[in-house]
């Protein structure tokens, strides 16, 4: 119970953090967030809790090819803000993810990669 707790509030830390950093300076907050910490932490607490290491590389490789459709958001969010606000360009942005996903899956299907 204490390790669970422990992940938890390591993990929690480190998005305070970076939203701290974030309010202080935009190039530093972004230049964290983008960093692979969560995917990091995650495989320490894979390796930690001796998941499999083809578990552990499967998580890494498959993380690669989700990453790769949710980049199209940030270019679009600063974009759709100045004209819809916050919370439209959000959901727009989130339903724009979910299908260049889907879109995404096909295409890495044919070269025997399966998202889904």
């Amino acid at each position: 119970m204490v390790w669970l707790i422990a992940k938890y509030a390591i993990t929690a830390g480190m998005v305070i953090l970076i939203s701290e950093v974030a309010k202080r300076s935009d190039r530093l907050g972004g230049l964290i967030a983008a960093l692979p910490i969560v995917t990091v932490l995650v495989l320490i607490w894979m390796k930690i809790e001796n998941q499999d290491p083809q578990k552990i590389s499967n998580h890494a490789w498959y993380t690669f090819w989700y990453v790769v459709p949710t980049l199209p958001m940030f270019l679009a969010f600063p974009i759709l803000y100045q004209r819809y606000g916050f919370w439209l360009s959000l959901a727009i942005c989130c339903i724009m993810t979910i299908l260049i996903f889907l879109a995404w899956a096909v295409i890495l299907r044919h070269f025997g990669i399966d998202l889904m």
